[in-house]
This record gives structure tokens, sequence and C-alpha cells, in this order.
């Protein structure tokens, strides 16, 4: 492997004709400058240079590499900006996992600043809604949770604490007051809104579990946005988290539970490998801004 000094000083003797205005212009002293040019004849095993007179004169071998070595430099200097690119976070790629509400929520603000800030970024957005077995990415959005298992490589930052809101009908008794104990629900009929096995509706189980009964589900969906509507045919009610509501339809409120207060609890992990890198600082601070009470 040739020696990158010895070559830039090489280029540079060919460049100015002399060894000492070469040794002058890069603060060497002659001798040193003579020293690595002769280093640089032992290492490649050719004549560079040719005594003539008090002076040098490059040879043939010497000026066709010093002209192959002007892509060496070009290659460096590339690599160069690149390595300065990453510092600012102006390229690679950052990926991003979130759950349903939180990316129709809060993502669309975090990759629009990452956009416009970090252009050569590449952005990888994923739903990690069901984690058992997923390789994680980057940053994730996720309900924490007791059991839920963190990856040993990661930072977790608590985000936000998002409860529970019954949605009702505007005429139906409990749509005039300022919060219902969860226990009054008990015996009313229920739109589900969520995966059986999803952590979100573990945690809403458990603090009717809590409050002393299991809902009574009448219609099974899957989603917030598919429930909502079912509230307004009069057929029950459902409880989503205040982040997964959106635009009610006309009709409809929300009302506040206690009593427990049924909450989850929104965190993001971050990987320890990308927790410095500008744009994953950007987005975390970013997220914290949008998920702000």
């Amino acid at each position: 492997m040739l020696d990158v000094a010895k070559l830039r000083l090489l280029r540079a003797v060919i460049a100015t004709g002399s060894i000492r205005s070469t040794a002058a212009s890069l603060g060497y002293t002659p001798s040193a400058v003579s020293q690595q040019l002769a280093a640089l004849q032992r290492d490649t095993g050719l004549r560079l240079f040719d005594r003539v007179g008090r002076g040098i004169e490059p040879t043939s071998a010497g000026r066709t590499l010093a002209s192959e070595a002007e892509q060496v430099f070009s290659a460096l200097s590339a690599l160069d900006g690149v390595v300065g690119d990453l510092r600012a976070g102006r390229v690679g790629s950052l990926s991003i996992g979130y759950f349903a509400s939180a990316g129709a929520t809060w993502l669309p603000p975090v990759v629009a600043a990452l956009q416009s800030e970090f252009p050569e970024l590449r952005l990888d957005l994923r739903m990690t809604e069901q984690r058992d077995g997923l390789e994680l990415p980057d940053i994730d959005l996720f309900v924490d949770a007791p059991g839920i298992e963190h990856p040993g490589h990661a930072d977790v930052h608590p985000i936000v604490d998002d409860p529970f809101l019954a949605v009702v009908q505007d005429t139906d008794p409990l749509a005039s007051r300022d919060e219902v104990p969860l226990a009054e629900l008990a015996d009313r009929r229920w739109v589900d809104n969520d995966l059986h096995r999803g952590t979100c509706r573990r945690a809403l189980l458990d603090a009717c579990a809590e409050a002393g009964f299991s809902p009574k589900f009448a219609v099974e969906t899957h989603d917030y946005q598919t429930a909502i509507p079912f509230v307004g045919t009069g057929i029950g009610i459902t409880v989503v988290p205040r982040l997964g509501i959106g635009d009610l339809p006309p009709g409809l409120t929300t009302v506040r539970l206690v009593s427990p207060e049924p909450v989850r609890n929104i965190a993001v992990s971050v990987k320890q490998t990308v927790a410095d890198h500008p744009a994953a600082v950007r987005a975390l601070e970013v997220l914290r801004a949008v998920a702000a009470p």
C-alpha cells in the first residue's frame, strides 16, 4: 500500500520543479522531502527522479505515478465530503417505526422536517404495531407496558401518557357529564376497536378489570376510525385513546373516564448506533414538540 503523504510530496515536487521550493511551501526541511522521495522510490521499486546538475528532473515513471495519483486525491476529497455530510446528517438512512394513530398524527411533521433539513437522507417508515420477532428500526414509537422487552442496544424515552376517552352520541346521558367512572360503562354495549393481542387493548382491559368488569363487545373492528362511526348508529359506545380520535363525525362527543382512568404510555426507542446522528436528534426533538400536551 503506497503512502498517500509521500504521493502528495511527489506531486508537489513535480509541480514546483524543486525540492527546496516544495519544502518551503509545506513547512518541511529539504532533507525531509528528499528522504520521503527516496523512501517512495524504495516502496515502488521505481526511479522517480534523475539528478540534473544541482537539481532533479522527474522521470517518465515519476510523472506517470503523479498523474495517476490524481485519481486517489480526487477520491479522498470526495470521501472528506461524505464524512462531512455524515456528520451533518445529510446522507445515509434512518428507519422509523410507528403504530397507526401516532403515524397519522405525529409522523407527518417529523417527516416534513427531516426532508426539509436533510434532503439526501433516505427515510424508511414502517408499521411496528406488532413488535414480536421484528428487527426494530432505528427509531421506534410504541406503546409501553409491563412485559414489553426493550433491546439492550437502544435507549427508551417516555413521550406522553395518552388517556382513553369514551365516544358516545350527543344524546347519550353521559354526554353532558365532565367525567364518568369507568365502572358505569359495565352494562353498556361496546364497539371493539383494536387487535386482540394489541398493547393498547390490554391497557384498556386491565383498567376495566380494575373497575370490576369485562366489556361487552357488540361489534368487532380492529381500528379506531372504523369503530367510531358505529357509535353513531346507536349500537354501542367505544373507548379510544385521545390521540386516535381525530375529527369526530357530527352527533358524537367524548367523555373523560376516571376511577381508574385508562391510559396508554407512549414511548420511543432510539438505537444507540444512531443516537448522535443529527437527523435522529432532530426527529426526537420534533416528535416531543408535536406530542406535547
